[in-house]
């Protein structure tokens, strides 16, 4: 054999430097994938809340009589979770129309929060 053959192939080196990067870009994957997860369901949650102050606002302005003026709080039920949500009417700057403000939250403390603000006509 001469000493002009050479062998084809990786160093143990090069492929403990190959694995270590590969690794590195796994970890930041399975991150990302976690991080994603993790916004989803609090999107999710979001979406809930949101839709139970429309379903207050809608309530609300449908009503013939407006709320009266100060704040009313309640609980419902939507998408199999119980929802706390506080109504405040007050005064606009327009005297004839009232300011209502929504605000809804899970009953047990976590993600899921909403407001929403509509107007009506006011008492007269």
């Amino acid at each position: 054999m001469s000493m002009s053959n050479k062998q084809a192939g990786f160093t143990l080196i090069e492929m403990l430097v190959a694995l270590a990067i590969f690794s590195l870009a796994a970890l930041a994957l399975l991150r990302l994938g976690g991080a994603t997860a993790a916004n989803s369901a609090r999107l999710g949650d979001q979406a809930l809340a949101q839709m139970v102050a429309k379903n207050i606002a809608v309530e609300t302005l449908s009503d013939p009589e407006p709320p009266a003026f100060g704040v009313t709080q309640g609980e419902a039920v939507n998408g199999g979770r119980r929802w706390r949500w506080t109504r405040t009417a007050i005064r606009s700057p327009e005297a004839r129309i009232q300011q209502i403000q929504i605000e809804v939250s899970p009953e047990a403390s976590g993600p899921g929060r909403a407001r929403l603000i509509v107007f009506r006509r006011g008492p007269l």
